[in-house]
């Protein structure tokens, strides 16, 4: 991919100053607004990652930047050491908004996850009455919520856990999709001290891997049977990414621990949450849990207002619609002779197309990282995960028009090949 000297100046001072934890595209970005992003020379893209979902919104969306600016010439922190004055307003909100009980504010997806499990262990040892040091959490194979030493515990995939033993113990996967391999876990030997299921509705980082249809409500099922708590990651699938505010309302199902962020913020700072039953959630006691950062006020304000923008300009019906638009689309292109793209899979704008048919790593470039380099030259950004597999995930804001003609950048991009 052909860039410019001053793009390229700054990628090598990054290598040599950054730790080389990541492997961009070759294209280095200066601004961003709606559903478009400049590069340091002035051309302009469309952004079909957001971020990893985390712009829903549109990029520098201008309530949430307003929000930003009027709270950050107000007070910015506090700790939890004191009460600031929009973290109850806040709270009242977003349990509102969702149909939970209590928050617990974080500022990281992964920093959700971690708060998740230990509202779960401590649950089942305080309610469910597990054995001490024996709770589990079950997760689903393919999983993915983060790089910390919890996290990648969970984890089946090699690039993740390589090196960095030993791992963490408490945790086993089952199959993702598969309830009846969850329900096997559940009554099989030791399924007694199993705590909670911690699943993402639609596998993200996996490659955008959608269950069937009613998997969410087998598994809740199973848990209630079974007295386990189910958690959600929606930290990619949720707040309108998959056509619904939540992913797994698309199955009819309430978690009984919902954990968001990315977009909670629509992009401007570090913004998670928890959110759970009264029940679960006063398990913790004062010095048990908590973040210097959590909660802050301007996490409050700008959070919100990116719930609220999701809600007032329709962003929920018009990922729906315009991830259908994007499907058929691509699915066209699919149909065509010759076409690399084997697969397309996604709902609402989360999606994905799969090269050919073998899984890679995250640093090899095949044939989707060069369709990547096209689309860029194209005026498109995407990224592959697991070597062969592309997701397209645009800002909820994209219209009609957008998505014919960023078919269309796709199109030319593959028949450059």
């Amino acid at each position: 991919m052909n860039i410019s000297s001053t793009q390229d100046a700054v990628i090598k001072r990054e290598e040599q100053y950054g730790s080389h934890n990541y492997h961009p595209l070759p294209v280095v970005l200066k601004k961003g607004e709606g559903v478009h992003v400049w590069d340091l020379d002035g051309k302009r893209y469309y952004d079909f990652l957001s971020a990893y979902s985390a712009v829903n919104q549109g990029h520098c969306h201008p309530k949430i930047i307003a929000a930003l600016v009027e709270q950050a010439q107000t007070l910015t922190l506090t700790s939890r050491a004191f009460h600031n004055d929009l973290l109850g307003e806040y709270a009242k909100f977003i349990t509102e908004f969702f149909g939970f009980d209590r928050l617990l504010p974080m500022n990281t997806g992964v920093e959700g996850g971690e708060t998740a499990i230990k509202l779960a262990r401590r649950w089942g040892y305080d309610v469910k009455g597990i054995t001490p040091g024996k709770a589990r959490v079950v997760f689903a194979k393919g999983n993915f919520w983060g790089r910390t030493i919890a996290a990648i515990s969970t984890s089946d995939d090699s690039s993740s856990t390589g090196g960095f033993g030993p791992l963490c113990p408490g945790f086993n996967n089952v199959p993702y999709d598969d309830s009846e391999a969850l329900k096997a876990e559940l009554e099989g030997p030791g399924g007694e001290d199993i705590c909670a299921f911690f699943v993402e509705p639609i596998q993200g980082e996996a490659g955008v891997v959608v269950p069937s249809d009613g998997y969410l409500r087998r598994v809740k099922d199973l848990c209630e049977k079974h007295k386990i708590l189910l958690i959600c990651d929606e930290v990619q699938t949720g707040l309108a990414r998959c056509g619904t505010m939540l992913a797994s309302d698309h199955d009819g199902v309430k978690p009984d621990l919902l954990v968001l962020g990315k977009a909670l913020s629509g992009g401007v700072l570090p913004v998670s949450a928890v959110l759970g039953s009264h029940e679960v959630m006063v398990v913790f006691r004062p010095g048990e849990h908590g973040s210097t950062y959590g909660g802050n006020p301007l996490a409050c304000k700008v959070a919100t207002a990116a719930l609220e923008v999701l809600m007032d300009e329709g962003m929920v019906e018009n990922s729906k619609i315009r991830g259908e638009q994007l499907r058929a689309g691509l699915n066209k292109l699919a149909a065509k002779p010759g076409s690399p793209i084997s697969l397309v899979r996604g709902r609402g704008l989360l999606n994905a197309i799969v090269i050919g048919g073998n899984g890679g790593n995250y640093s090899e470039e095949g044939v989707a990282w060069q369709l990547c380099e096209r689309m860029a030259g194209n005026g498109l950004l995407a990224k592959p995960t697991h070597g062969n597999i592309i997701r397209f995930a645009p800002p909820l804001i994209i219209t009609a028009s957008q998505i014919d003609e960023c078919v269309s950048i796709i199109e030319r991009s593959i028949d450059s090949l």
